[in-house]
């Protein structure tokens, strides 16, 4: 199965913004729930934001605020929006995807996920 590409990782200083990218190249996630989860040094990995194939959001709480998901069934991607970056939102991004017939679908849970892609790092500085 081809993996998703991510990209738009980098260094930003504390208070800046990014937005990440996930392309689905070689299949479709029309149909597909996806999920953005991190993974800091050390730590296991966590959920950050998912959305449904009918464009249902769902965040972890201590984010909701700062970080957006959305998608693009046209183009196979998926977006996560990252304001107001914080040094603890360090980490390697990875998004994640999962075929499901309910289009309100949606999972914090990671090995629910079928799919993932390769991950990209952000790094913020203070």
């Amino acid at each position: 199965q081809v993996q998703p590409v991510v990209s738009g990782g980098g260094l930003v200083q504390a208070g800046g913004s990014l937005t990440l990218s996930c392309v689905a190249s070689g299949r479709t996630i029309s149909e597909s729930a996806m999920g953005w989860f991190r993974q800091a040094p050390g730590k296991e990995r966590e959920f950050v934001a998912a959305i449904s194939w009918a464009g249902t959001t769902f965040y972890e709480l201590s984010l909701r605020n700062r970080f957006t998901i959305s998608r693009d069934n046209g183009k196979n991607t998926v977006y996560l929006r990252m304001n107001d970056l914080e040094p603890g939102d360090t980490a390697v991004y990875y998004c994640a995807g999962v075929d499901h017939a309910d289009p309100e679908y949606y999972s914090n849970y990671a090995p629910y996920y079928e799919f993932w892609g390769q991950g990209t790092q952000v790094t913020v500085s203070s």
